[in-house]
């Protein structure tokens, strides 16, 4: 169901990808919009337990696409460096498939908890714990993952081959 990817040299392998999804403070999430236009916002994630999670408020447009459609993908991008000489960048990005899904109870705890520990989590236990079970205006939606590419220049990856020698 899923396209291989065309360059496969630059394929990350899952140990790097999962990497990725961990370092990166946001994506571009993309879904079906109004009028059927391919919709794409920037949201703050977690990668945890296997899945992506995201907040959002209750309503808005990105709340009635994924009710029109849970199909969504959120691409991340971990490193983009211009390099003038060569008219290229050097790259490592992410693109992640899945049905998104609005998470209520123990889940919605569970996800709630992860996005503040990445965000804030130098921050007091008992901030963070107000902060959690004191808000009710959140949306907590979870990427159920179906399918998960990274893919790096293939600069890095002659750069991999040569530092392994």
């Amino acid at each position: 169901m899923f396209r291989e990817m065309r360059r496969g040299k630059q394929l990350l392998s899952q140990e790097d990808t999962d990497l990725v999804l961990q370092r990166g403070s946001n994506g571009i999430l993309s879904c079906l919009g109004d009028e059927d236009y391919p919709y794409g916002v920037p949201v703050s994630y977690v990668y945890h337990k296997g899945k992506i999670y995201f907040h959002s408020a209750k309503a808005g447009h990105k709340i009635d696409a994924l009710k029109k459609s849970p199909k969504v993908s959120l691409t991340v991008v971990d490193e983009d460096t211009i390099v003038s000489a060569e008219y290229t960048s050097y790259f490592r990005s992410v693109i992640a498939f899945g049905q998104a899904r609005f998470t209520d109870g123990d889940e919605w705890m569970d996800g709630f908890r992860a996005l503040v520990e990445k965000y804030s989590g130098d921050q007091p236990e008992a901030a963070k714990h107000k902060e959690i079970t004191e808000c009710t205006q959140s949306e907590i939606i979870a990427i159920d993952l179906e399918h998960v590419t990274g893919k790096e220049a293939i600069e890095y990856v002659k750069a991999k081959k040569y530092s392994e020698k």
